[in-house]
């Protein structure tokens, strides 16, 4: 069921059980579910954020709910992983959404520049 509603709620509800039920942390089967958390909550956030230019960073951790904290690590995450473009402007709690076309060109700008003060 979990696999099919891609909920985290879910998720955490299943991981506080499995915790509860076993006395014996398996270092592997742990790092396998950090992974799996941290897959679905990438997939989940980028799933609710596609629709919008500019979202408030509190909606996107209600409507995941999540705390705020959590939500604006991992959205800081997946813009440096360069997994989603955009930026979060942490004084308005926004995350400006760019278009998956767009790209950086601060690099290919400074570089004009410099070769022809080489030359």
């Amino acid at each position: 069921m979990l696999g099919r509603k891609r909920d985290i709620s879910i998720f955490n509800k299943t991981i506080d059980d499995y915790k509860r039920s076993t006395k014996r942390k398996d270092p592997v089967v742990q790092n396998h579910l950090k992974s799996l958390y941290d897959n679905l909550l990438e997939k989940n956030l980028v799933r609710i954020i596609e629709p919008y230019s500019r979202v408030q960073i509190a909606h996107v951790a209600e409507t995941i709910n999540l705390p705020y904290d959590i939500v604006e690590k991992k959205l800081s995450q997946i813009i440096l992983d360069k997994k989603f473009s955009g930026i979060l402007d942490q004084g308005s709690g926004v995350l400006i959404v760019y278009d998956g076309s767009e790209s950086d060109q601060t690099y290919t700008m400074l570089l004009i520049p410099l070769t022809i003060w080489e030359k």
